[in-house]
């Protein structure tokens, strides 16, 4: 049995959670205080209490060891109890945690291995530091030869980049039908957005030789499968999350990245290297409406051929292969 741990904040880790357990040879139960993923891929799936909600949390950080373990806290004391009981009762050969210091300290101190899902951004402070030297294994989403910050370096031993993990890996790309206008589809997330369907409405009063689409946004439709107009668009105007480029790269459309904030300068990191890369345009910020044109034309002569360079084929049967070889090993030394 593997266990595998969901960070609950959007959905970007529970779809790669899924990618890759539906390659994996052992059953997989999830752990999260997120909604159960789809059944189908998992034998089991754990609800865990939330920890955040417990008023002003006091002394969070454990004086700068920890990134989030408030003192007295009711739910983070019954969701550390409630894994604790899980495995113990349950002795899983090794728990995928995706992503948390806190989980995999807690796991490893309990002598269960660890496989870590590393995450882009600047991760020098002392917690990550933790996390990554207590697991067995690190498994980065992200192609080494485009991406390889100093610090994950000294972990260079035991880290595997497997490519960017993308949920359409499998669906059949249909390139676009032709149309007179340029279609640009502007593609957001549920980790949060500082963009609002405002913006996207005045650039389209702006600029109407272009067609405009927006998914995800406050305001904008929901898509629980976003493949058929990310194929069908021209020029795709996304956020810098994992998943999002991943899917951009399977697809191999065009693409303006615009990294947002998020803590560590996770999305910065990464739409930095694409830029560097010339898979796609990075900007910093939603653009003046007057850029719009500039922008557009470049994503256009970049095309999306390039995204083949983020690997996004066989990326989760290579982090399945990689979490099955530390699983046997662990089983090996019972």
């Amino acid at each position: 049995m593997i266990g595998y741990y969901i960070h609950h904040h959007g959905h970007g880790h529970r779809m790669r959670a899924s990618s890759i357990s539906a390659q994996l040879h052992s059953p997989v139960t999830t752990l999260s205080s997120a909604p159960p993923p789809p059944a189908a891929r998992f034998a089991d799936s754990i609800s865990l209490a939330r920890d955040d909600r417990g008023g002003d949390p006091v002394n969070p950080t454990a004086d700068g060891a920890l990134h989030w373990a408030p003192t007295h806290d009711t739910g983070l004391r019954t969701r550390m109890a409630r894994i604790v009981s899980w495995i113990d009762s349950t002795r899983p050969d090794l728990v995928v945690v995706d992503v948390s210091v806190e989980i995999a300290a807690l796991v490893r101190l309990l002598g269960v291995p660890v496989v870590v899902i590393a995450m882009p951004g600047e991760r020098t402070d002392a917690p990550h530091h933790l996390g990554y030297q207590l697991a067995d294994h690190i498994i980065a989403a992200w192609p080494q030869a485009l991406y390889d910050p100093e610090w994950l370096r000294e972990f260079a031993h035991k880290t595997t980049f497997v490519g960017g993990i993308s949920r359409f890996e499998e669906r059949s790309v249909t390139p676009p039908e032709q149309s007179e206008r340029t279609r640009i589809l502007v593609l957001s997330g549920a980790g949060g957005t500082s963009l609002t369907m405002d913006d996207v409405r005045h650039c389209a009063h702006e600029h109407r030789n272009y067609r405009w689409q927006a998914l995800g946004l406050p305001g904008a439709p929901w898509a629980e499968d976003p493949w058929p107009p990310l194929c069908g668009c021209d020029v795709v105007v996304s956020h810098a999350g994992q998943n999002a480029v991943a899917d951009i790269a399977a697809a191999r459309r065009p693409a303006i990245i615009i990294g947002q904030p998020r803590p560590f300068d996770e999305q910065v990191g990464t739409a930095r290297a694409l830029g560097k890369a010339g898979l796609a345009v990075s900007i910093p910020r939603w653009p003046e409406t007057s850029q719009w044109p500039r922008l557009v034309d470049r994503a256009l002569a970049l095309g999306g051929e390039r995204w083949v360079r983020w690997q996004t084929s066989g990326a989760a049967a290579r982090a399945a292969a990689v979490i099955d070889s530390v699983a046997k090993r662990a089983e090996g030394l019972r």
